[in-house]
């Protein structure tokens, strides 16, 4: 019979020995994880209310130093209470109260030598990393994580709802893998992923009618490599998986290291019966601590975008103007000015530029090829991000010239080389008071908070794919609802605009027509959080939108003070809730090809007359369908019913 070493219904402190689980409870006792050492293996298990959310999932790690996969044994556990509260910028809450259990499960190997794994478990969320301490003679100092056992093994009615790994290598000039692949919804656990490579985080699963469970990772920086999942196998379900050695053409190393005593980043496991926890949690941040003081402060905001509709042609002077003058007229606080700015523009009236934005309260962010042996993607400026020297001289150019923030591109690799890269860049960034959002990247883990000057990733198959093709302009709607529960849930997502052009080229015209209604995209800017957002309208759209879309853009928060999901299904439709002071915005999406009719519990507006952004059938002859601002009544009971039209949204404030 297997003996207990800790029942954690209470928060106390003890230590056992010779035992074989530790139980682990949540703060209100529903949600519960068992870590287990049968016949050597450490594994455990998570249940919420007494249903299995994963069954026996693999622990340990391999490396130069001893191998902890197998002939584990429990030695001890330590249990003390987490209350902690702090405060954010940029991010989906400005606050958070994280509450939650810890225990330190200590372990030795075959050869005696000892890994500890800690717990956290909060009412809705797990997680867990491990640690290693310096040998017995203060030897050895460091130590390289070949692999890791770490799996997530998932009860059989599990269905996927995942975005395969790249291969390396590939794409346009050889810059993937970039987080830009498509979803796959409702999948059986058993389809492969489409290129072989596994799935990036973080990853969706629904447990049948039980629940559902998102996995991430948190606290990756200079400090290990990024990871992903593996493919799934029956019987032992997903595990860790480090970056292909291939990636970054073939340099730098697949594995981890880390100095010892050390720690290895956080596996994250968010469980909930509904998706409320998976759109509310805010795991990534409540387990990690700023790296840095920020330098300055910050400013979110709004910023306009020539390149999407007007493309490489745009990135001239005059036409940079143009867009200065286009956020100048809707109180945005930003202009971005894309690739090429340094042969097309110069530097010398890239300064200009800037001092005129400055003139129109309007300041600029930059683009930047993250440069390097990594990829052949030609844009300038290159040789500017990839070394010390070259950023702190680039940096200290835009800081005299009053230049805001900067766009970082073409990274394709989560090789802790990489990663290193990453947070080098920020670091620098910060010392020049710049803001930095990264594009054809990783996904962040944590960054919002270890970075002060972190602003967001885009690590999706971003608005740039509407543009491109008509196919994906019809994808639209199934990737916006898919965010708010997997991608966006765990850090900011840059996008990449709202388009109010009803044709995807400059003359509004020619090309692909836009699938999406206006309140669609207006309701966007909400459903998908970023502190520094993107409305990548164009100069035309002044004179053909109506003045209440333009006035909802002109007041558009970046910033919130709290998060709740409302109703939703991801690749289908999602309604978010998200205040600001007093201010609440609810904003839905339809994703799919029919209208939907919804009765929404809205407590916040209980017995309340709110204005409702909507959209009108579309006519036959209509491109997009019209909009219209009416007023809505919320009942006493604080349901609202409404419909959202197909490819359609509402916004409900």
């Amino acid at each position: 019979m297997k003996k207990t070493i800790l029942m954690l219904s209470a928060v106390c402190s003890m230590t056992a020995v010779t035992a074989k689980d530790v139980k682990m409870t949540s703060p209100n006792g529903k949600l519960q994880v068992i870590v287990s050492d049968n016949n050597g293996n450490a594994t455990y298990t998570v249940s919420l209310e007494g249903k299995t959310m994963m069954a026996a999932s693999a622990l340990g790690l391999k490396t130069n130093i001893g191998d902890f996969t197998q002939k584990m044994t429990i030695e001890k556990a330590e249990t003390k209470a987490i209350d902690k509260q702090y405060t954010m910028t940029r991010t989906k809450a400005s606050a958070s109260h994280y509450i939650a259990n810890q225990t330190v499960i200590s372990l030795i190997n075959g050869n005696g030598y000892p890994m500890s794994i800690t717990f956290n478990v909060s009412d809705n969320d797990v997680a867990y990393r491990y640690s290693l301490p310096r040998g017995k003679d203060n030897n050895p100092k460091c130590a390289v994580i070949y692999s890791e056992a770490s799996s997530f093994n998932f009860p059989e009615q599990t269905t996927t709802f995942l975005c395969p790994q790249s291969k390396t290598m590939v794409g346009w000039e050889r810059t993937k893998p970039s987080y830009e692949e498509e979803y796959k919804a409702d999948a059986p656990m058993t389809d492969r992923s489409a290129f072989g490579e596994g799935y990036t985080l973080p990853c969706l699963y629904k447990i049948g009618e039980d629940g559902w469970v998102l996995v991430g990772e948190t606290g990756v920086g200079s400090n290990y490599a990024a990871s992903h999942l593996s493919d799934y196998t029956p019987g032992e379900g997903y595990t860790i998986a480090f970056p292909n050695a291939t990636e970054l053409s073939g340099m730098g190393s697949p594995y981890a290291s880390i100095s010892l005593p050390g720690d290895t980043p956080w596996r994250t496991i968010t469980v909930g019966q509904t998706l409320k926890p998976i759109v509310e949690t805010t795991i990534p941040y409540d387990l990690v601590e700023p790296l840095y003081p920020a330098s300055t402060v910050y400013k979110p905001g709004r910023y306009t975008w020539s390149w999407l509709m007007w493309q490489d042609s745009s990135i001239n002077y005059d036409d940079q103007v143009k867009f200065i003058d286009l956020a100048a007229a809707m109180g945005f606080e930003y202009t971005l000015v894309d690739n090429w700015w340094d042969t097309q523009i110069g530097r010398e009236r890239m300064a200009e530029l800037s001092r005129y934005a400055q003139s129109k309260g309007v300041k600029l962010l930059l683009w930047y090829n993250s440069n390097g042996h990594w990829n052949d993607a030609p844009q300038g400026p290159r040789d500017c991000m990839n070394t010390s020297y070259a950023r702190q001289r680039e940096m200290k150019w835009m800081k005299d010239n009053g230049i805001a923030g900067i766009k970082v591109d073409f990274f394709g690799s989560d090789k802790q080389e990489m990663m290193k890269l990453y947070e080098d860049i920020l670091v620098d960034a910060n010392n020049y008071g710049l803001q930095v959002v990264f594009h054809g990247c990783t996904i962040p883990r944590g960054w919002e908070r270890m970075y002060p000057n972190y602003v967001a990733s885009e690590a999706l198959l971003a608005s740039e794919n509407v543009r491109f093709s008509e196919y994906h302009a019809k994808q639209e709607g199934f990737q916006l609802t898919m965010h708010p529960f997997s991608r966006n849930a765990l850090g900011a997502a840059d996008w990449g605009g709202v388009m109010m052009n009803r044709h995807m080229n400059q003359d509004n015209k020619s090309g692909h027509a836009r699938y999406t209604s206006d309140i669609f995209e207006l309701a966007s800017a909400i459903v998908i959080q970023t502190s520094v957002n993107c409305v990548a309208m164009c100069p035309n759209n002044l004179d053909e939108m109506p003045e209440f879309e333009l006035d909802f853009l002109r007041a558009l928060p970046t910033t919130w003070d709290e998060t709740r999901y409302i109703d939703g299904y991801p690749t289908r439709y999602a309604v978010i809730a998200r205040r600001t002071g007093n201010d609440w915005y609810v904003a839905g999406l339809n994703g799919t090809d029919k209208p939907m009719t919804l009765t929404l519990d809205l407590p916040m507006f209980t017995g309340k007359t709110v204005s409702l952004y909507t959209d009108n059938p579309r006519k036959k002859d209509e491109i997009v369908p019209s909009s219209v601002l009416k007023t809505l009544k919320v009942g006493k009971d604080g349901k609202a019913k409404v419909t959202i039209q197909p490819m359609g949204g509402i916004i409900i404030k």
